[in-house]
């Protein structure tokens, strides 16, 4: 991967971009003085101290007292590892102390991107209790086998419609002609979520719980395999 790619995601861990591009000059580099990171990386030295006194307050870096003062970045393993121990503390504190909010009635709700998708489609699997209706292309299943997998472990009954044999056991699998970049994912009988997966920004989903809506829903993708299965495009995994 490309240093862009690692800048992004350890702004992810609530480092700024600078103090990003400091912490991998230190940590390709060992022990450094801000003089020397800042003729490495060419950020101007005011900036590159004010980065350094980030990253040691933040957890990325220590500071080593000496003659001149140098600075070492903290494992990656540990940085982040430490980040997310402490944000699941920091989740179970407002998970016990966020007001309560009167019960409303699932709407329509538009996603858009295509991360917050992604999100929002692991998080439905991890809520389903019972059943689990997936209709999308075979790359796109791929790339949510892992938490597919876990699932079919659960027991929880799981029907993919999709273009190609995915390769999981204990699972249904109609398999039809080549589908477009859609995906359309009923959770329970109860929510719904449809639209467009192209992994682009502009990406966008509806997610409902209506029942109507949902009832409708459920109505076409029966259809869809009862189509599937006149034209003997069924195949079952056991």
């Amino acid at each position: 991967m490309d240093e862009t790619g690692i800048l992004e995601r350890m702004m992810l861990f609530g480092l700024t971009r600078v103090e990003a591009s400091i912490y991998i000059c230190l940590f390709k580099s060992g022990e450094l003085t801000g003089y020397e990171v800042a003729k490495q990386t060419g950020i101007s030295r005011s900036n590159v101290y004010s980065g350094l006194s980030g990253l040691v307050d933040k957890g990325a870096a220590y500071l080593i007292e000496g003659k001149s003062s140098k600075y070492v970045a903290v494992s990656i393993e540990e940085f982040c590892e430490n980040k997310i121990r402490n944000m699941k503390r920091d989740k179970e504190f407002l998970m016990r102390n966020m007001p309560v909010v009167a019960a409303v009635e699932e709407g329509y709700i538009t996603i858009e991107g295509a991360k917050n998708i992604r999100d929002k489609i692991l998080t439905m699997l991890e809520n389903a209790k019972q059943r689990i209706y997936l209709s999308a292309p075979e790359s796109f299943i791929q790339s949510i086998k892992p938490e597919l997998l876990e699932i079919v472990h659960r027991k929880i009954k799981l029907v993919l419609i999709t273009d190609k044999d995915v390769g999981m056991g204990e699972t249904i699998q109609y398999l039809t002609d080549k589908k477009e970049n859609q995906i359309r994912l009923i959770i329970d009988s109860l929510f719904v979520l449809t639209g467009d997966i192209e992994g682009e920004k502009s990406d966008t989903c509806l997610y409902s719980g209506q029942k109507n809506f949902v009832n409708v829903f459920k109505e076409s993708l029966r259809n869809e395999i009862k189509l599937i299965e006149l034209t003997g495009g069924e195949k079952k995994d056991e």
